[in-house]
């Protein structure tokens, strides 16, 4: 008989209570497979890709694109069983057919072990042939569980596991393709071999422990291993109402945590703003030296990696930069890890994703997740996760022509640095002018841990290893 299951807006990061549907992947009639991707979502954070909970056909769609949906609600109906037969009228008091309560799909439970991945399940046995799906990112349901009623002619059913649906997110997709695809490569690599055609199996990695990078995968592909130019942003469009002559934009997703966290940073500590002109001729040199190096022939090299490397050189040397300020408990926390954040401006607004543990990664390392990340950001596919947990944060308005700015400091940060356009200008170097690539510095920094002094010698230590590039070696 048909059965059907709803599927519940989940919570897609820590706290989320509302999401926008931007884009509907099925229609009621599709048929459709565990883990694909039947939805795109916006919450305050990120536009995520939500995957199937189920195998089944699509038997309808609760909200239209555009509509706020509250995690929790049903937003879609399945049929998993819909090549069964109708079944017979319901006794007056009884439902015809139930919809599952919690939202799980019922997996039939036999001696084959869970797919490897699986939170609780044990390790696969070597002679397994039979593998089960099972929603990737879950783990089996704690509690009691229920049989299928026994019939006296045939042998008892199989207890069913219950599956929790708790865990579907932004990349359960990737994990489902990681669990079967036994190869090292990140989730946007996975997602250009899939948009290529690429299959990863048939590739040998060139990056640190032979991962498999962007440029194996266009190069498999027959394209350029060359990192494409940046298009320009488009020209936004705006729709004016001929009555009023006005456009009103709703403020939600992106844009109004944006603008509720920057408030509450900017009336909450006390910014402090300082700038340095520096002279990175020596910089723009070393730049282009790296990019003629093996070890960074499948990354793009830009002066955004260097600032990066001497910002987190310099929070070894002042770490109190790297903190912060618990006004609960009344204690500054000064972390030993920085996650380096990179402001990144995409069509939906503001975001700021961060590279988890900077400072433990090689140059190539941090040029590889810089890339990444700039790239994921762009396609507005950044995941709740990787924008949570800051400590330090660089907004290059450099890109946009700008020289300089006084930024807001991310929420739970100390400091966030303004890197401004690298310029041909006149300078005075070695008792003579000259022309030189010469750039602008901005250092914004909460007053109530870090003062003037402290301040301003971490600005200059960033100033001095952009200017002389091997004061790297001497304070690493």
């Amino acid at each position: 008989m048909p059965t059907f299951r709803d599927f519940k807006l989940p919570d897609l990061g820590e706290g989320l209570t509302e999401g926008e549907i931007l884009k509907w992947f099925v229609e009621p009639g599709d048929e459709v497979k565990l883990n694909q991707p039947i939805v795109e979502v916006e919450t305050a954070k990120a536009a995520v890709e939500i995957p199937s909970p189920y195998a089944g056909v699509v038997s309808q769609l609760h909200h239209a694109e555009g509509e706020t949906v509250d995690v929790g609600s049903p937003i879609i109906t399945f049929d998993v069983d819909p090549s069964g037969e109708p079944a017979a009228p319901a006794a007056p008091g009884q439902t015809k057919v139930a919809a599952a309560a919690d939202m799980v799909p019922q997996i039939p439970a036999t001696e084959v072990p869970y797919e490897p991945g699986i939170v609780g399940s044990p390790a696969p046995k070597a002679d397994t042939e039979e593998k089960i799906e099972v929603l990737v990112g879950s783990g089996p349901k704690s509690g009691k569980l229920t049989r299928r009623p026994r019939k006296a002619t045939t042998p008892p059913a199989p207890q069913p596991a219950r599956v929790s649906a708790a865990g579907v997110g932004a990349r359960a997709a990737e994990i489902a393709e990681a669990a079967q695809v036994h190869v090292l490569a990140k989730p946007p690599v996975r997602k250009l071999a899939r948009d290529l055609g690429v299959d990863l199996r048939a590739l040998r990695g060139t990056g640190p422990n032979d991962t498999i990078t962007r440029g194996d995968v266009e190069a498999a592909a027959g394209e350029s291993t060359s990192a494409p130019a940046a298009a320009s942003a488009p020209a936004r469009s705006v729709d004016f109402d001929p009555a009023t002559r006005e456009q009103r934009i709703p403020i939600k997703g992106v844009r109004k945590q944006m603008g509720a966290a920057m408030v509450a940073s900017a009336f909450t500590a006390p910014h402090v703003t300082i700038f340095t002109t520096v002279d990175v001729t020596p910089m723009m040199e070393t730049v282009e030296r790296l990019k003629s190096m093996r070890e960074f022939s499948d990354v793009r090299v830009s002066p955004l990696l260097v600032v990066a490397r001497a910002m987190l050189v310099a929070v070894k040397r002042h770490p109190l930069l790297n903190a912060t300020w618990d006004d609960a408990a009344q204690e500054i926390v000064v972390k030993d890890y920085v996650n380096l954040g990179i402001a990144a401006a995409t069509p939906r607004g503001l975001i700021v994703p961060n590279i988890k543990d900077a400072g433990s990664l090689t140059l190539a390392e941090l040029a590889s997740e810089l890339q990444q990340l700039v790239t994921t950001a762009r396609e507005g596919k950044t995941p709740p996760a990787d924008m949570q947990g800051g400590t330090i944060t660089i907004t290059n308005v450099g890109v946009f022509g700008m020289d300089t700015g006084t930024p807001i400091i991310n929420p739970g940060e100390s400091a966030i640095l303004c890197f401004g356009a690298v310029r041909d200008m006149p300078w005075v170097h070695d008792g003579q002018i000259a022309v030189r690539k010469v750039t602008q510095l901005g250092l914004s920094f909460d007053h109530r841990l870090v003062d003037g002094q402290l301040g301003s010698e971490f600005l200059a230590d960033i100033a001095a290893m952009l200017a002389d590039p091997s004061l790297f070696l001497a304070w690493s």
